[in-house]
């Protein structure tokens, strides 16, 4: 998609477009034992040598059919499921798991490698319907020459983003159409309680917030931060996005700054756990299962964070150098159980709506 040298082309994070496609995409599943087929979002990438020694190793040859956004791709799925496009899944993440997993999407296994995970990402332990396989945080990312020109102090937290200091600030998306922007109210809900997280927003509305469609349009046209934001002109330095943003920024920048120009504001994040699961009446489920051990081999964990900027799962995958240096995970995010979502995103989505785009 576009030039890969230019950030612009990219977009960061879960449930998003990233940078390259690996293997073929097709409009559906063959059949064939020996081929097994992976049905995603558009932000799936992988390194090819990668994928070519799960080739190897494997005996099968992965076939990817990309399906839009994380929320369409989950949609699709949900539909084609009495006759699925492919063998596994990959790209559901804790906003959406519970309508994967109350649809019936998914059938059991247990991933060779679960014992490796993180243990609070593991989800559905019981019936093993998902295997996590890599967490993002959405955060609010700051443009750090704003600031110093303008001789502020980024924001730090969600109290802070509605102080008369930030007013007409920041931009974010659309809760009902985007993943980041979903990802932000409820980290406004979990922060605020169900009490609390209108009378919030209200006060970020009264201090500018703007509401754009989606992530490609928040972040490389209207955040003065980035390379995108920086040639459309972008003036609003405030932005959720991704704490892998910044390290972003530094791969895909043309000669490499020895800084990344923008920062994370880290407590405002809310962070995001992606799963893989075979798929119910997948064709191939033998294959699937192979493919689904290989999303935990330290071999892909490891290479994932500069393909699609999420943090690997396993507890011994080492992360790249960019990554550590520029794109730590949040110490204290706000997180939800994913039952909680289930409970209540559509009524938050609902009253968000009304309240902030009426």
């Amino acid at each position: 998609m576009g030039n890969t040298k230019k950030f612009t082309a990219v977009v960061v994070g879960i449930g998003l477009v990233t940078l390259s496609a690996c293997g073929s995409s097709d409009s559906g599943d063959t059949g064939d034992s020996k081929t097994v087929t992976l049905v995603s979002h558009d932000s799936w990438a992988v390194s090819k040598n990668v994928l070519k020694d799960f080739e190897k190793k494997s005996g099968y040859t992965v076939r990817v059919l990309k399906d839009g956004d994380a929320g369409q791709a989950v949609n699709k799925a949900i539909l084609t499921k009495d006759n699925p496009q492919g063998d596994v899944f990959f790209g559901v993440d804790n906003t959406l798991l519970s309508r994967a997993l109350d649809n019936g999407l998914f059938q059991s296994y247990e991933a060779k490698g679960a014992d490796r995970v993180v243990p609070e990402y593991l989800a559905d332990p019981d019936k093993h319907r998902v295997t996590p396989v890599d967490t993002g945080d959405i955060c609010v990312n700051y443009d750090k020459a704003y600031f110093s020109e303008h001789g502020l102090t980024p924001p730090e937290s969600l109290d802070d983003l509605v102080r008369p200091e930030y007013k007409n600030l920041l931009v974010t998306e659309n809760a009902s159409t985007s993943s980041p922007g979903l990802g932000f109210l409820l980290g406004t809900v979990a922060r605020y309680g169900e009490d609390g997280w209108e009378g919030y927003w209200e006060k970020l509305q009264d201090n500018g917030v703007k509401v754009v469609d989606g992530w490609e349009q928040a972040y490389n046209e209207e955040f003065s931060g980035s390379a995108g934001g920086r040639e459309a002109g972008g003036d609003r330095p405030l932005v959720v996005s991704y704490a892998s943003s910044p390290p972003a920024e530094v791969v895909f920048a043309d000669p490499k700054p020895k800084t990344a120009p923008t920062g994370v504001a880290d407590g405002t994040c809310f962070r995001q756990v992606e799963y893989a699961g075979l798929l119910s009446n997948a064709r191939n489920a033998e294959g699937g299962k192979a493919l689904i051990d290989f999303l935990l081999t330290q071999e892909f964990q490891e290479d994932m964070p500069l393909n699609m900027f999420v943090h690997p799962v396993r507890e011994d995958a080492q992360l790249p150098e960019e990554f550590v240096k520029y794109g730590p995970q949040a110490e204290d995010p706000q997180t939800m159980d994913p039952a909680e979502i289930a409970a209540g995103r559509d009524q938050w989505v609902k009253s968000w709506t009304s309240l902030v785009l009426k």
